[in-house]
Order: C-alpha cells, then sequence, then structure tokens
C-alpha cells in the first residue's frame, strides 16, 4: 500500500516523465493551465517568475556545495584567453609555418601571456595539496569561472593532485562551455550574473586575481568594494603579477584626487610567485605549515 510519503513524490515524477516524454517525441509544447507549475517550463520563464528563477540560482548550489561539504573556497580570477603552454607553442609552431605576420605576433602573445596559466596552475596545486591534509569540513577549495584560461589552469592544478574544485559558469551569448578538469557535480552554470558573484563570496576565504579583461576587473573591484564599504568581512585580496596590475591601474592617482583613502591600499596585495600567494593566505588564517 503507497504512503502519503510515496503518493506525493509519484505525482512529483509523473509531472517531470510526462514532460520529458512530450520532449522525446518532439512535439511543440503548447500552453497547458493544468499542467504543474513547477514542470511548466513556459510558465517559469515568463517575465514575472524571474524572482522564483533567481531564488532557484540562489538555492541549488548552496544546496549542492552544502551536501558536497564545500563551505570555504579560494577563488581565482583572470583571463579566459590565456592558453596553456602547451597550447601556445603548438599555436606559435603553426603560426611560424603559415608565415603569416599577424598570426606570429599573437602567437607570440600567447607564449608570452601562457606563464600566468602556468603559474595559476601552480598555485591552485599548492592550495589543493595543503588542503586535502585538513579535516573535510576545513578543507579549502579552488573556486572559479569554470571556463578556459586561468579559471580552467587553477581548475586543472586542484585535479592534478585529485581534489574537486568548484565551477561556477555563465550562460553567455557565445557559449562558454566548462573546461575539462572541472569536478561535474560540483559544476554550476548561471544565467543571472549577480547570483553567480554572490556564489563567489558566500564561501571564499579569499580572492586571487590574475592578469584579466573586463570580467576580471568587474569581479575584482566589486569585491574590493563589499570589503571595503564592510558589506563583506575581510579577505585576502591578491592581484597576482604586480608589473601586469600596476600598469593597468595607477592607485596612487585614486589617493592624490581624494577618490580613496591611502589606508584602501591595505585591502589586497601585489605577489608574483604561487608560493607566496599561498603563503598570505595561511598566514590571514594561521593554518598549520605542512609537514616536512
Amino acid at each position: 500500500m503507497e504512503t502519503t510519503e510515496d503518493i506525493k513524490y509519484s505525482h512529483l515524477a509523473d509531472a517531470w516523465a510526462q514532460l520529458q516524454a512530450h520532449a522525446a517525441k518532439g512535439l511543440p509544447l503548447e500552453p497547458d493551465a493544468y499542467r504543474l507549475a513547477f514542470a511548466d517550463p513556459e510558465f517559469l520563464l515568463r517575465r514575472e517568475t524571474r524572482g522564483l528563477r533567481i531564488q532557484l540560482e540562489m538555492l541549488k548550489p548552496d544546496l549542492d556545495q552544502t551536501q558536497a561539504g564545500v563551505e570555504n573556497t579560494i577563488v581565482v580570477f583572470g583571463s579566459a584567453r590565456f592558453p596553456s603552454p602547451e597550447t601556445a607553442e603548438a599555436a606559435l609552431a603553426a603560426a611560424r609555418a603559415s608565415g603569416d605576420a599577424g598570426a606570429m605576433t599573437k602567437a607570440e602573445r600567447g607564449v608570452r601571456n601562457s606563464r600566468h596559466y602556468e603559474l595559476a596552475r601552480q598555485f591552485a596545486r599548492l592550495v589543493a595539496t595543503d588542503s586535502l591534509r585538513f579535516p573535510p569540513g576545513e578543507r579549502l577549495y579552488i573556486c572559479t569561472g569554470g571556463g578556459p584560461g586561468i579559471m580552467e589552469a587553477a581548475t586543472r592544478g586542484a585535479h592534478d593532485v585529485g581534489a574537486p574544485s568548484v565551477a561556477l559558469n555563465i550562460a553567455l551569448p557565445h557559449e562558454q562551455s566548462a573546461n575539462p578538469y572541472v569536478s561535474p557535480h560540483l559544476s554550476f552554470k548561471f544565467h543571472y550574473f549577480a547570483m553567480r558573484k554572490m556564489h563567489f563570496m558566500m564561501r571564499a576565504k579569499a580572492l586571487v586575481a590574475f592578469p584579466g579583461g573586463f570580467g576580471t576587473l568587474d569581479e575584482l573591484f566589486e569585491v574590493i568594494t563589499l570589503v571595503q564599504t564592510k558589506k563583506a568581512k575581510p579577505v585576502p585580496i591578491i592581484l597576482f603579477g604586480s608589473d601586469y596590475w600596476k600598469q593597468l591601474i595607477n592607485m596612487d592617482v585614486l589617493i592624490e584626487e581624494g577618490a580613496i583613502s591611502p589606508e584602501d591600499l591595505a585591502l589586497f596585495q601585489y605577489v608574483d610567485d604561487p608560493q607566496a600567494a599561498w603563503d598570505i593566505i595561511r598566514d590571514f588564517y594561521a593554518l598549520p605549515a605542512p609537514a616536512g
């Protein structure tokens, strides 16, 4: 005899099974007032139900990370356009063979920028290696946007030592797919940038920003602003690649013009070495040094 719980879950399953069978037959989805609301994509995608979609994007990654025991993350930002050293070298060889001057210039830049990829991979490997020694509830997990470039490098560094990592991807007009090193059970896709940014900060114990473009700058300055205005608790904010960041942004101008206070420069630090970046985070939280 079915219990009340059996009946409830049976009806929920039936709603999804009916919807999937409809799609499997290639039938167009027509409006249906009698369809259960939560199993009605046409209804869920209406303008008026945006609040529900935002709430779902809040809940799904949060619940899944909690279930997986992920409570603390080290967030790594950086360009999606910087290739791995092996990819960069292959592109350079192809450009040389072609004799195309424009391709040569682009490939040489790729080789130059690939060092950022390698350094991000080394940093993430350090974090993951040390964190695997901690009790499960105290481990620090690498968290990235889940895409290519620096995101792939950091995810790959964790993957190198068998550590899972969190990927918070975003649906874009030009589709950005998850890189091959992400942990499938911790790879999430977002529609709303705002919810994605919130999830970056919810578990972040540090932010490490490698060289990047508009997206990296947006994410970096949002975190700095949240900490500056005390909307978020202080965390280590590390700008990896001092030459890049100091050339890109003259922070002294902000002080000279009175746009920020001199003490605001203490909100972040410049670093050029993976071990130095990890040491800053370890010292901030008084984490134990690795044995040996």
